[in-house]
């Protein structure tokens, strides 16, 4: 029900990465859609179906390798160009009843691709790392033969054996190598120990040295295999994590048919059951921040049960203690909380509390690369707070400029417009609406690096950055220029700027233009940045250019089969609401657009949408109407912005979505008797609102819609296990209080209490495994409409989830939705699903039909 909550779960990326040179690329491969399908009809058991697997290109002559069943892989950051990757496990013979088996490896495959072209492969494989240069590569094993088990080293450029760093019957883990490639760590839980030592080897020794055992650990916590290992910047501290151990399950010799299953609601607890149940397997295997102080010979536990979190700098001599404790029954209703600490990594004594701050939110703390201060956002300002003494800083208070979100319209406080981060000098980059500012916590003023440009102009700033992230870490470099993507915030023309930390020039313009330019990366040995540029009817290939901008050189061309499709043009559409506030809306016409027809409307909304204007759209199938497929077949799609008043969410959507209508059809080009609107999970509650109080459309689509704030406001979203009073009082629905509080907002703007207003006919979507939308939802608002003879369908695609997650079932609804719409704004014939419904006893039969290739709309 949230804008960062997507419908559906995200589709698969595709991982790709260069050798150093630069001259072969890996990409991560996934079977095609038809080997899939006849691997399930030939009934193939999980482990024998097909798999991921790995391409290797060389970019000077186009020569592609295929390497099938690859399960991951690595290149280094620097050196030769080789890549390590993971084979997938051969399917293993199913183990017999109560048989428990180790987790066995597989090969690992190290490739030269060089011209020393060559192949290295190494049995018995669960993890490896390759160091940063590529020099060296660890290795843990996991053998049938378990004293073959152990941590090997190879050189990658020898052929010479690996060399056994610590051999023998046990588990091994958590491979990790320091940044200078001095110095590398494991975990490794011996013969039959169940708790693992902490090793350390460095470079040139003949074995590891254990420097922390089981129970280096506070109180009964013991080192874990279940936490990172990592190091510290400089390579001067080792991370590890501890953890409580669990006890084993008592066999009680209770049959399970008579075992008691029940859980207790207690009121004071830090959350509630089903919230504990979702948290039940991430808490069973959390471990807790300690670090080896390697130099010292001291090992520390920072973290624990009393605090859970902690925020290490990068040079690791401080961290952030997060306790979160005093405010966890406050989530069930206001957000999250949590006290914030100092806390010496060498003492691991906690130091100056900087109070209670909302988390979760997009400002998270960020520590400056020397570890001296610390950034927060809070109460709408910017704050450092200085380690180890303490010393707290507000940052933006003596600015004539807001560093708040000035459109958040919730009834919770507004985010920050965000940070460019630290320099490696010590300062830090922060944005208002427009500009970026350049800080010095040490007192210095402040500085308005682009010089007002962005607010005079309406442009809005953002700092690029395109270093790798190890470089990143380092902080930004102010000797070096500083690249800038801007967005001009009424038209959406976007490009780049240069501007630099030192000297007062405003930014200067590279690159600009009516589309959507977005910066991927930067080569690491020459001038050469890649980026995208996109409209709604140009695809996002990528295209490369020097840090001039001065041209462009389009490098792919991945859609080609868009050339034979119509598709559409997208515009902006200048209205104002009903109370007077300036909006936009981005309107989509077909390809072929002529302005003397008359057209049907689609409209789609949820909150904001205009930005998008420039975002080309995939013609894929989904819970929602797809722009460009809408546009290809002769409708116009309206996106309009939404803004809200508290207390009145439904009434702020009619005020805004009737006139960005209305501005479209004083063009003369909209067929006033064929307008239809859609929306999904927010939007489709704004939908299931609006046609209980206006007349104005054909038809109307809403997915997944809240129907009831009364009934919804003491649900559960289950797939947090969060109750649902909070998106009610502070956020998303932005009611402002509790049912209790203002029971007549609730009542108003529930679409359930207008369901005797709404004469338009309604197709809806709500699946029985909604875990954001309760489907109840769904049908209180359908039993409604039923009861009062109004033309209603909804669709439950069974054990689907608050979108629609299943190729075919997506393929299904957008057909039916479409077969709607059709028919109510295009006259089309009603499908017979429409005419005569879908008897239970025939809806597999009636699906078959449906989906055949021979199908046809009005079927």
């Amino acid at each position: 029900l949230t804008p960062d909550e997507p419908p559906s779960g995200p589709p698969r990326g595709i991982r790709l990465a260069f050798t150093p040179d630069g001259r072969f690329l890996m990409a991560i491969t996934f079977p095609s859609k038809a080997e899939v399908d006849a691997a399930k009809k030939a009934r193939k058991k999980a482990a024998e179906m097909p798999r991921t697997g790995l391409l290797i290109l060389d970019t000077s002559s186009g020569a592609a390798q295929r390497v099938t069943n690859v399960k991951n892989m690595q290149v280094p950051e620097e050196g030769p160009a080789l890549v390590a990757f993971l084979k997938e496990p051969p399917a293993a013979p199913e183990a017999k009843p109560g048989e428990t088996r180790p987790p066995y490896g597989s090969d690992l495959v190290l490739r030269i691709l060089d011209g020393r072209a060559g192949e290295r492969t190494f049995a018995s494989v669960t993890e490896y790392a390759l160091a940063t240069n590529g020099r060296t590569l660890l290795y843990a094993v996991s053998s049938r033969k378990e004293e073959e088990n152990g941590v090997y080293a190879v050189e990658t450029a020898a052929a010479a054996p690996p060399a056994a760093l610590l051999r023998g019957k046990g588990k091994y883990s958590k491979l990790a190598w320091d940044r200078g490639r001095r110095r590398a760590a494991f975990l490794a839980a011996r013969g039959d120990a169940s708790a693992p030592h902490l090793y350390l080897w460095e470079r040139g020794a003949a074995s590891p040295a254990a420097v922390a055992a089981p129970d280096a650990c506070q109180d009964s916590y013991q080192l874990s295999d279940n936490g990172a290992v990592s190091f510290s910047r400089d390579g001067s501290r080792l991370y590890a994590g501890c953890a409580l151990p669990q006890p084993p399950q008592p066999d009680t010799g209770t049959p399970a048919e008579d075992r008691v299953i029940a859980d207790l609601w207690h009121w004071r607890d830090d959350f509630i059951q089903p919230m504990q149940k979702v948290r039940a397997a991430r808490e069973r295997n959390r471990t807790y921040t300690a670090v080896w102080h390697i130099d010292q010979k001291r090992f520390v536990q920072l973290a624990s049960r009393v605090l859970p979190t902690v925020l290490l700098n990068d040079v690791g001599t401080q961290a952030v203690a997060i306790d979160d404790r005093p405010y966890r029954r406050m989530a069930d209703y206001e957000g999250a909380y949590a006290d914030h600490y100092l806390l010496d990594t060498r003492t691991g004594e906690r130091g100056v509390a900087f109070g209670r701050l909302r988390t979760g939110s997009t400002t998270a703390l960020q520590w400056s690369p020397d570890g001296r201060y610390v950034l927060f956002y809070r109460d709408r300002h910017w704050y450092t707070l200085a380690a180890p003494g303490g010393i707290l800083t507000n940052l933006t208070s003596g600015i004539d400029a807001a560093f708040y979100n000035e459109d958040h319209d919730r009834p919770e406080p507004p985010t920050a417009y965000g940070a460019a981060g630290w320099t490696r000098d010590g300062r830090v980059l922060l944005y208002d609406r427009y500009d970026v500012w350049l800080i010095d916590p040490e007192g210095q003023a402040p500085r308005n690096l682009t010089e007002g440009y962005g607010r005079r102009n309406h442009i809005q700033f953002r700092a690029v950055r395109l270093e790798p992230p190890h470089e990143r870490r380092l902080g930004i470099d102010p000797a070096r220029p500083l690249l800038l993507r801007a967005e001009h915030l009424h038209t959406r023309d976007t490009g780049f700027y240069r501007d630099r930390l030192q000297g007062s020039e405003p930014p200067v313009r590279l690159l600009w233009g009516p589309r959507n330019y977005r910066a991927l990366s930067r080569a690491r040995a020459a001038d050469v940045i890649a980026l995208t540029a996109s409209t709604f009817n140009d695809f996002p290939d990528i295209q490369i250019t020097d840090s001039s901008f001065a041209r462009l050189e389009k490098v792919t061309h991945a859609n080609p089969q868009k050339a034979g499709l119509l598709w559409g043009i997208a515009e902006l559409v200048s209205y104002r609401s009903a109370d007077g506030v300036p909006l936009q809306a981005a309107l989509v016409k077909p390809e072929n657009f002529d302005p003397a027809k008359k057209y049907p409307l689609l409209v789609y909304i949820y909150e904001r949408l205009s930005q998008n204007l420039h975002n080309f759209a995939d013609p894929r199938p989904h819970t929602s109407i797809n722009a460009s497929y809408y546009a290809s077949n002769g409708y116009l799609v309206l996106t309009p912005d939404i803004v809200y008043t508290t207390g009145a969410p439904g009434q702020s959507a009619l005020k805004c979505v009737l006139p960005a209508i209305d501005a479209v059809v004083a063009r003369g080009y909209v067929d006033e008797n064929a307008i239809g609107i859609q929306g999904h999970s927010w939007g489709g509650y704004q939908v299931a609102y609006l046609i209980g109080h206006t007349q104005r459309f054909r038809a109307a689509a809403s997915g997944a819609p809240v129907s009831n704030m009364t009934s919804a406001y003491n649900g559960i979203r289950w797939g947090s296990g969060m109750p649902r009073q909070f998106q009610y009082e502070l956020t998303q629905s932005r009611i402002g209080g509790s049912l209790w509080e203002r029971p007549l907002q609730y009542i108003e703007n529930s679409p359930v209490f207008s369901a005797p207003n709404v004469r338009t006919p309604l197709l809806m979507l709500h699946c029985d495994q909604d875990t954001a939308v309760p489907w109840y939802q769904g049908i209180e608002l359908f039993l409604s409409l039923r009861r009062l003879g109004r033309e209603v369908y909804l669709f439950n695609y069974n054990g689907e989830e608050h979108g629609l997650r299943l190729r075919q079932n997506q393929m299904d609804y957008t057909v039916r939705m479409q077969q709607f719409f059709d028919h109510y704004l295009k006259g089309a014939p009603a499908p017979r699903w429409m005419r005569e419904g879908v008897p239970y006893l025939e809806r597999e039969r009636e699906k078959e039909a449906f989906t055949a290739p021979h199908a046809v709309s009005s079927k």
